[in-house]
């Protein structure tokens, strides 16, 4: 079978579990040379370590590919930049960033701290915004000089970040930040060359054992839906070539499932054609609301 994503230079971020490890592990068996970053810290944040990465990067060696394995903080500026340089120094290139580093600290909003909100804002919406920015910076340099770019950036939302989540405050208004600033990247970033998407994951991992252990699916007969490895093709197929034409979407995976979130429209509309009443207005949000969709549910009601 063909290696859809062979001689692309691909930076897989938080790779070290997971379903970063599962991703970095498709795009070596499709060709790609790695880039393996991973902070090793607990599930919450905590401790850390090159451990986790060095482990995934001989992986793929011991397939036959290549990889080099990094530590950086994704949330902080200079340490994104070098690592987006480690990658060109490594294997003189780079065409995809797949932003996935991230951890939980779940609580209800009325208990959630200032440092709390501030340290999964962090790692999420400015992870991304860092290693994002900095391979942006990488690239548009490269159309400037008159080189041809053909980039992916692949963010990482979720259903959380959509829909919402009961008991992840925090952790929604991240992932949502990170689903529209995948909007932006696509419209402003694709003359250079560049797509942006991003996928809500569903999978068996650290970060969805506690909050979502109820809505795991239970394995069919030779077929574990909750396996993260089932997300990673996907990933692989929008960091290839191929990919070319789709941007600025929002992808939800799982198991054998792809769907595509067709986002916020503006479906109804009510217009007098002058300045409202405070008193007309109740009538017209009754009859918009009456032609809308219902809310869907937020996770955890």
């Amino acid at each position: 079978m063909a290696q859809i994503c062979k001689g692309r230079v691909v930076i897989v971020t938080g790779a070290g579990r997971g379903i970063g490890r599962e991703h970095a592990l498709e795009f070596a068996r499709q060709g790609a040379k790695v880039i393996v970053n991973d902070l090793g810290v607990s599930n919450s944040g905590e401790g850390g370590g090159k451990g986790p990465a060095d482990e995934v990067v001989q992986a793929i060696r011991d397939m036959g590919g290549e990889a080099v394995a990094n530590a950086a903080d994704v949330a902080d500026w200079q340490q994104a930049e070098d690592l987006v340089r480690q990658a060109i120094d490594a294997f003189g290139r780079l065409d995809v960033v797949v932003n996935n580093a991230g951890f939980v600290r779940d609580r209800m909003f009325v208990s959630c701290s200032e440092e709390e909100w501030d340290a999964i804002i962090r790692v999420h919406l400015k992870g991304h915004f860092c290693v994002s920015r900095h391979a942006t910076a990488y690239w548009r340099g490269r159309v400037k000089a008159g080189e041809p770019v053909d980039a992916r950036i692949i963010n990482t939302t979720s259903g959380a970040g959509v829909l919402g989540s009961i008991g992840q405050s925090s952790y929604s208004a991240a992932k949502a930040g990170i689903a529209t600033l995948t909007l932006v990247q696509a419209a402003e970033l694709g003359r250079y060359g560049i797509t942006a998407n991003a996928i809500c994951p569903i999978a068996r991992t650290r970060m969805t054992e506690g909050a979502f252990a109820d809505a795991m699916k239970k394995p069919d007969e030779g077929f574990d839906v909750n396996d993260p490895a089932n997300v990673s093709p996907f990933l692989a197929w929008l960091g290839s070539q191929q990919s070319k034409e789709v941007t600025g979407r929002v992808w939800e995976v799982f198991g054998g499932t792809i769907t595509v979130f067709d986002g916020y429209r503006r479906e109804q509309t009510v217009d007098i054609g002058k300045r409202w009443d405070a008193a007309e207005v109740g009538p017209a949000v009754q009859e918009l609301l009456s032609k809308a969709h219902p809310l869907v549910k937020v996770y955890g009601t």
